[in-house]
């Protein structure tokens, strides 16, 4: 439309100049008129001429368009005006008259046409020359020459196919090509074979023909060269000829067609036997009733039988031939000449040829598509029609019965057909245990299996159209529509297979117990009694999942033990305060005051009025030492209690101590304590170790709970649908630890876990099943034998399993019955009727011909055929032409005999084999009647009355033949090999049988059945099948230790390589790279940096090193305990080595210290460190301080500044920190898994700057950023071992006889193998011989000779039977013959044709007659080829005939020798080279031969022929010459050319000898030699020494080239003695020592190590 659109645009742009161009010449134009009358006269001219300047023109026809589809739509074009130089104009200056039609009729086409109308392609025509190409034709063709080829093409409809317009087809498919490129090939040349040896002389004695012929190999192609002569003759003798040669011979004609007597002869004749029947009816007279009553039987069958034979109109005839007498040069001449007694028959009976009458077609059948299917839209129809007469005595059979054509199914109300598709139903549950025995055996009985697994479903087919299943409500009842014949669904199956996955459940994990908490109440809101617990408690670390869901899976998360004098709040000192002495003395008694807060039984703290019952700590008394008293330091911390709690036998103690400081001075100070006074024990932890919790035990079954009604519920339970609440109930006891179940009072009743939950139940799933298929079908056809009781089936399939208590599927899935019992098939068999009496040719007609007898002599006659079932019942003709095999003779030759005939009965039947082997069986016949007493009957030569043969010899012998079959397992139990090992399917492995198959044969190597040589046809041999064995690892080893102590580090596992796979077994998972028999798990592990630590004990008292007596004062030493302890929630707990604890971190366990003198002032232990500003830095300081305890006297030292500064240094008292991320672990599954989906975890650390990992506290104290995901899910590929389906049944045999046929039998994998599954087998195909039958089949003999009887010549008849033979059905088997009974079976086919020619006509040659050989056999199936290569022509075979000649001068009546080819498939491409023998002096042989080694006249390129004959020309006939290969005339050794000016040799000149002495012959000296022939052995006697004839100059008299190569190498040789001479002559320097002593060492060196 869009081009329409454009073309009415332009034109109207076109048409708008001209148009207003006219418009403004018209006023112009009218006053010429008007002024000039001659310019009138001129304008009518100038319209005359007007149809020359304007024409129509047309675009091209629209659409058609209609409402109907077919030939009654419109097309339309625009049609317009136009100047002669192209622009548009007004439609009136163009001649209306003229005018192009704008519309016409034309064939809408619509989308159903396409069944209809079709491209019909016509063949290629023959490959034309291109023209162009042609004249530069090369000198040799290679490959051929390019052409060009068209074809016809026509569009068609195709029910009546007639033509139709291009444009229908058009519409659908554009046309096809109408030419193509193609080749011409080289011209080939007629290729022939080699001539056969001579055959015999034609004649006996005198002078005859000898004559040899070939045959065509290949036929000329593409214009090659005719066939040269097949025939070559030469004349041969013989002794000469005693009698005189006959010149004549007798010759018979050929014998006319069959025609029937004229009518008068045939009244004549029948009134003679009207006649002749009277009066045998007169002598009868039958007046028996009986006798009457057969008679009518008799009379009624014949009628019938006529009846039945109206399908055979059998007339016999006679036909007639000549005899004449020929001459020796093909001349004829009187019958006198040719001198016989008896001459042949001229006339004999015959059978009217009568050719097949068919009955007019029926009416064609109704379509057999009787709905529209898209995908194949067409039908077939069916006519038939009938047989009216058989064909009788004609070449020609009867055309087809049958006629089928497609057809579309015509109406509006066609249905489309069913559709069908494959559906499934619901995966099962995933199941892991398949996987699991894969795997391994010894995990298969574990229960509550996770992770990878597999599910299965089934697939079925169903009829899938929507609008068949309209009626049917909901998608459920949809999705069940009945399964039908899986063949319907034709696409590729649904997988039935897939992995899947259970979730594992995530274990419960929990935290570190809290240290033990203060006595308090079960319930602080609620405080009775004076009975209390000590709690302690742990949270749950990681929720739990699966299993029975919630905490139920978490151990107990609070342990209590009974205390008295609970509290629930009390005081906690915070922080002591300074000593402050009594009544505001500097010095002296004082007290400190506890700086306290109130807090909770867990610790936290809590407004100070929550503790207005607890007991307010007291101050603490102390001591602020005056100038020169004894100085303690202040009471360490308590340490931890050396027990959780006391017993007989245990009870928890902490000690604190406190050390000297300063001493005392001598006068009027306070002394110092003594030791025992400086520590304090406190008892701790006095409870009793009865240690109590409440257990829980697994939640129970969800019950549904009628007391709360059902809710519709849109919640989902684990991802299904819940139906309705449920109650779940848990057991709870308290447990005494190590001991057992206790009183729940014993336990705080506050904290018991609940008993009971609700739940939510899942919805029930009932049981779905698909509605019945139908039932299959039974047998149709009828029963041939009892082939057993057929049944019939229908099944039904699951889509939904029951479950959460649903209803079971009860139902059964599988119904069958029995057919009824299907008509056995009727067979039919020709029945033959008794023979009619023998027609002879009458003898109105052979009474003129010498030596007729009247009424006997050869005749014909005819026989009526019915057609009977096997019961007997009468039958159609056409089913005995369908099922009874071929139709038995209707006429046969039959004999009358004459009065000069010998008659005699039928042979009696053979006598029985009862002698041994070789013995004879016969059979007898004996002469009747008057021929007893003729001469010529009791010659037995002629007429023998016993015939003898060979009885058959029973020895036979079996062979083996064939290769042995696979190995194959026993069906149904398997017996395993002991000591076999048995890993996966056991139908796979273990032992099993391998097969040969058995060959009778007899005596005479005829191939007979097995059952004859005590066989059932094989030898067995045990084999066996090795079984897999899959790689096997040892159990994982126990979890090293955490590779660091503080912080991330990884633990890791491994497993052992045991034993590695073999025979296909499962390969094993990746071993490790280094020593390749270890599989790895690595997990990272976190140690916590505070799980060992160290821990001081108070410093010593300084030793003073230099004791002052007096002041007990100065410089010394002080130590103290450092120990390596295990630290828990209450405490370091024990000691324990010290490689557990950081050895950086270890503090100092001695120091150098000052003890100050009495008088001096003492100050406290230093504070610690005030922390470092981030980021460190040098410019930035840290201090610490401490406190003056004691003022000194007036005379002692006074306080120093008691605070201590030092810079910032990164890593060394200033650190940063940071977050540090690991790498990930490997995919770690739950311990029930297998495979599937696990966890990579990481872990994340607190890195200090100098790149130690330490406490996380660190970086969360700064609060850093963690943006890290510690853990991520990750996928075990399922190892899935390949699945394969069962052994299909065994096919049938590929042959039905002889000795190569193989059962094969199949399987399919059904499930491939996934990631370290065992690998599928290769074997998928198993193959095994059958048993051996011997093939039997109908076989032509040879032809017999050409006979013509009673005659020397012309036309004869000559005969073949068939017989039955044997073979093993292999090509070089041509078969031997055996009794025809065991072909009995066996349709009489030959050649594949049923029709029998025992008998043809043949023509004997006259003698002196020139005449065609038999033709000759196929040749080999031919391509057309270049280089070995097919250029598609097809394959051709080709016979021929050659041309016998007798005598000489008849060649001129010779035929011409015949050629006939025909295409073939099986073709090969040949190719012929040249062959030559070796020379024969200077001749040999050359011949053409093809690659197959076949010898032939043609075929190769006459250009590259080698040549046979190398003879110089002219002939070498100067003195010492010969002539050589090159066919040029050279000397013999010791001579040398001399060559004339044109080339040729002039002469032959003696060349000097020079002799070279042996050691023999010591004498040098030099003789002249006379030349040797070269080729007679050289007469020097052994020893004398070597001749070398030195030829200095060449032929054409110039230095040969060899005079020169040995003058520069004379050259080369005095340069070099020169420059050794000078070499040798000069004074050579003296090489330094010292050089020569630093070079051995590495000489030694190098000459010790050989790698340097």
């Amino acid at each position: 439309m869009g081009l329409q659109r454009k073309r009415s645009v332009s034109r109207s742009r076109g048409a708008a100049g001209p148009r207003r161009g006219v418009l403004q010449l018209l006023p112009l134009t009218l006053l010429l008129l008007l002024l000039c009358p001659g310019a009138r006269g001129a304008a009518v001219q100038r319209e005359a001429e007007a149809p020359t300047l304007y024409l129509w023109k047309t675009g091209p026809w629209g659409r058609c368009m209609g409402d109907e589809c077919g030939p009654g739509g419109i097309q339309t074009r625009a049609v317009w005006c136009a100047h002669v130089e192209g622009w548009t104009t007004l439609h009136s200056n163009c001649k209306q008259a003229g005018r192009p039609s704008n519309q016409q009729n034309c064939f809408k086409v619509c989308d159903w046409h396409k069944e209809l109308y079709d491209w019909r392609l016509g063949p290629w025509n023959q490959c034309q020359p291109v023209i162009s190409k042609s004249l530069e034709k090369p000198l040799e063709c290679i490959k051929g020459e390019e052409g060009i080829q068209v074809r016809e093409i026509t569009c068609i409809q195709k029910d009546k196919d007639m033509p139709a317009e291009d444009i229908i087809c058009e519409y659908f498919e554009p046309k096809p090509l109408l030419e193509q490129a193609c080749l011409i090939p080289c011209q080939q040349d007629c290729i022939v074979s080699e001539f056969s040896p001579w055959s015999e002389c034609s004649k006996t004695c005198g002078s005859g023909l000898q004559h040899r012929t070939r045959h065509v190999v290949a036929p000329p192609q593409f214009g090659g060269s005719g066939c040269p002569n097949l025939t070559e003759f030469q004349v041969c003798q013989s002794s000469p000829c005693e009698a005189e040669e006959s010149m004549y011979s007798l010759q018979v004609g050929p014998w006319s067609s069959c025609s029937m007597p004229h009518s008068r002869q045939v009244r004549q004749a029948r009134r003679r036997g009207k006649n002749k029947d009277r009066e045998k009816d007169r002598g009868k007279g039958v007046k028996d009733p009986e006798a009457r009553e057969l008679i009518k039987k008799k009379r009624n069958r014949n009628r019938q039988n006529r009846q039945e034979n109206k399908y055979w109109d059998i007339q016999i005839g006679y036909q007639t031939r000549e005899v004449m007498c020929t001459n020796k040069t093909g001349k004829t001449a009187d019958l006198s000449f040719c001198q016989q007694e008896k001459l042949p028959m001229t006339v004999q009976s015959c059978v009217i040829t009568k050719e097949c009458q068919m009955s007019e077609w029926l009416e064609w059948s109704p379509c057999s598509a009787t709905c529209r299917d898209p995908a194949s839209p067409t039908g077939t129809r069916v006519r038939t029609r009938t047989i009216r007469q058989f064909p009788i005595g004609s070449e020609k059979e009867c055309p087809e019965l049958e006629e089928k054509e497609p057809c579309v199914p015509q109406g509006d109300g066609v249905a489309l057909c069913a559709t069908y598709g494959w559906t499934t139903t619901e995966w099962t549950e995933c199941r892991v245990d398949p996987l699991l025995s894969q795997q391994d055996k010894r995990r298969g009985n574990q229960t509550a299996l996770c992770g990878g697994g597999v599910q299965t479903r089934e697939a079925y087919c169903v009829q899938t159209n929507g609008n068949l299943l309209a009626h049917l409500n909901t998608r459920k009842d949809r999705e069940a529509s009945k399964p039908v014949d899986s063949k319907f669904c034709t696409g590729p199956v649904p997988n039935t297979t897939q992995l899947c996955h259970i979730p594992c459940p995530i274990e419960c994990e929990v935290s570190p117990w809290s240290a033990w908490g203060p006595c308090t109440y079960e319930n602080c809101d609620d405080q009775q009694g004076k009975k209390g617990f000590k709690l302690r408690k742990r949270r749950i670390t990681n929720e739990p999942t699966g299993g029975s869901g919630g905490t139920g899976n978490c151990p107990h998360l609070l342990e209590a033990i009974p205390c008295e004098e609970p509290s629930c709040y009390e005081w906690k000192a915070v922080r002591l305060g300074d000593c402050e002495p009594d009544n505001g003395k500097e010095c002296g008694p004082g007290t400190q005051v506890q700086e306290v807060v109130c807090i909770n039984s867990d610790g936290e703290e809590v407004d100070r009025q929550l503790c207005r019952d607890a007991i307010f700590p007291i101050p603490v008394a102390c001591d602020a030492p005056c100038p020169m008293d004894c100085v303690l330091s202040a009471w360490s911390t308590w340490s931890s209690c050396s027990h959780t709690c006391s017993g007989k036998t245990t009870e928890g103690k902490q000690i604190r101590a406190r050390s000297i400081l300063a001493y005392a001075g001598e006068e009027g100070g306070i002394r110092c304590p003594n030791t025992s006074a400086l520590q304090e024990v406190r008892s701790c932890n006095e409870h009793p170790c009865t240690v109590y919790h409440w257990q829980t035990g697994p939640w129970g079954q969800c019950i549904e709970d009628t007391s709360v009604s059902s809710f519709n519920t849109t919640t989902t339970w684990n991802g299904e649908a819940s139906c309705s609440v449920g109650m779940q109930t848990r057991k709870v006891i308290c447990v005494r630890v190590n001991v057992g179940q206790v009183g729940p009072k014993k336990c705080p009743e506050s904290l018991r876990p609940e008993t009971v939950r609700p739940c939510l139940l899942p919805c029930r799933k009932d049981c779905i099943v698909t509605p019945y298929s139908d039932w299959t079908p039974c047998p149709s056809s009828c029963r041939e034998g009892d082939l057993g009781v057929r049944k019939q089936s229908r099944l039904r399939v699951i889509i939904q399993l029951p479950a959460n208590g649903g209803r079971d599927c009860t139902d059964p899935l599988y119904e069958e019955k029995a057919c009824e019992a299907p008509q056995v098939c009727q067979s039919y068999r020709w029945k033959t009727h008794k023979w009619r009496r023998c027609q002879l040719v009458p003898w109105s007609i052979q009474q003129d011909i010498p030596g007729a007898q009247e009424g006997c002599g050869p005749g014909r006659q005819a026989r009526a055929i019915t057609c009977r079932k096997q019961d007997g019942g009468q039958a159609g003709i056409h089913d005995c032409l369908r099922y009874a095999g071929p139709v038995p003779a209707l006429t046969q030759a039959c004999q009358i005999p004459c009065q000069d005939d010998c008659q005699f009965t039928s042979w009696s039947k053979f006598s029985s084999c009862n002698g041994d082997c070789g013995a004879v069986r016969t059979r007898k016949r004996t002469i009747v009647g008057k021929s007893k007493k003729k001469e010529k009957c009791k010659n037995s030569h002629l007429y023998p009355l016993i015939e003898t043969q060979y009885c058959p010899c029973d020895k036979y012998n079996a062979q083996p033949v064939g290769n042995w079959s696979d190995c194959i397992l026993p069906e149904g139990k398997v017996e395993v090999l002991l000591g076999m090992k048995i890993q996966g399917d056991i139908k796979e492995c273990g032992q099993g049988y391998r097969y040969q198959a058995m060959a009778c044969y007899d005596q005479n190597g005829r191939l007979v059945e097995t059952s004859r040589c005590n066989s059932h046809g094989y030898i067995e041999e045990a084999c066996i099948i090795p079984c897999p064995s899959d790689c096997k690892l040892s159990e994982w080893s126990n979890w090293s230790r955490c590779s660091k102590s503080c912080g991330s580090g990884v633990k890791v596992r491994s497993k052992w390589l045991r034993e590695k796979p073999y025979n296909g077994g499962r390969p094993c998972p990746k071993l490790d790279h280094v020593n390749q028999a270890q599989v790895y798990e690595v997990v990272p592990c976190h140690s916590d940096c505070n799980q060992y630590i160290w821990v001081t004990e108070p410093w010593s008292v300084c030793k003073v090193t230099f004791v002052n007596m007096r002041d007990n004062c100065g410089e010394g030493v002080q130590t103290r305990k450092v120990r390596c302890m295990q630290n828990t929630a209450d405490g370091p707990s024990e000691h324990v080595e010290d490689y557990l604890c950081d050895p950086e971190e270890m503090p100092l366990g001695s120091r150098e210290c000052k003890l100050p003198c009495p008088e001096d002032c003492v100050i406290s232990e230093w504070g610690p460190w005030t922390r470092c500003a981030l980021p460190c830095n040098q410019s930035s300081f840290r201090q610490r301080s401490a406190d003056p305890i004691r003022q000194p006297a007036d005379e002692g030292r006074s306080c120093p500044n008691a605070v201590e500064k030092e810079p910032c240094n990164l890593n060394k008292n200033c650190y940063h920190y940071d977050y540090n991320v690991t790498d990930w672990s490997t995919c770690h599954l739950s311990e029930k898994a297998v495979c599937g989906n696990g966890i990579k975890t990481r872990m994340l650390d607190c890195v200090r700057s100098d790149g130690k990992s330490v406490d996380l506290k660190y970086c969360e104290e700064l609060a850093l950023e963690k943006h890290w995901q510690m853990n991520t899910s990750c996928m075990v590929e399922c190892p899935v071992n390949c699945q394969l389906s069962d052994w299909s049944p065994w096919s049938e045999c590929s042959q039905t006889c002889g000795l190569t046929g193989k059962l094969i039998r199949r399987r399919t994998v059904t499930q491939p193998f996934q990631g370290d599954g065992r690998p599928c087998p290769s074997l998928m195909e198993q193959s095994k011989p059958c048993p051996v039958k011997p093939c039997y089949r109908w076989q032509y003999g040879q032809w017999s000779p050409c006979q013509v009887q009673e005659a020397q010549c012309g036309e004869g008849t000559r005969t073949r039977n068939i017989s039955c033979v044997v073979s093993d059905g292999s090509s070089d088997d041509f078969g031997k013959v055996v009794d025809e009974e065991f072909c009995a079976d066996i349709e009489p086919i030959v050649d594949g044709s049923k029709k029998m020619i025992l008998e043809e006509t043949c023509t004997q040659p006259c003698p002196g007659d020139c005449y065609l050989k038999d033709w000759s056999p196929w040749s080999l199936c031919q391509l057309t080829c270049v280089n070995g290569e097919d250029l598609g022509f097809g394959g051709i075979q080709v016979r021929s005939r050659a041309v016998i000649i007798q005598e000489l001068e008849n060649q001129h009546l010779c035929p011409e020798q015949m050629l006939e080819t025909k295409s073939c498939d099986d073709g090969q491409c040949y190719e012929y080279k040249w062959m030559a023998s070796a020379w024969k002096g200077s001749s040999r042989t050359v011949w053409c031969q093809r690659s197959d080694g076949v010898n032939v006249t043609g075929g190769c390129l006459v250009v590259s022929q080698p040549d046979a004959d190398r003879s110089c020309n002219p002939p070498c006939t100067q003195p010492h010459s010969y002539c050589s290969e090159t066919k040029a005339c050279r000397c013999e050794e010791g001579y040398t050319e001399v060559m004339s000016s044109n080339s040729t040799l002039e002469q032959c000149t003696l060349i000097p000898v020079v002799v070279i002495p042996t050691m023999e012959d010591k004498r040098g000296d030099v003789k002249t030699s006379r030349a040797v022939h070269p080729t007679q052995p050289s007469s020097n006697p052994a020893g004398r020494g070597r001749t070398w004839f030195l030829q200095p100059f060449g032929p054409d008299g110039r230095l040969r080239t060899w005079v020169y190569g040995v003058a520069a190498g004379a050259f080369v040789l005095l340069i070099f003695i020169v420059s050794m001479i000078y070499l040798a002559c000069k004074k050579p320097k003296k090489p330094q020592r010292r050089q020569n002593n630093r070079l051995k060492p590495l000489t030694l060196a190098y000459d010790g190590d050989a790698d340097m």
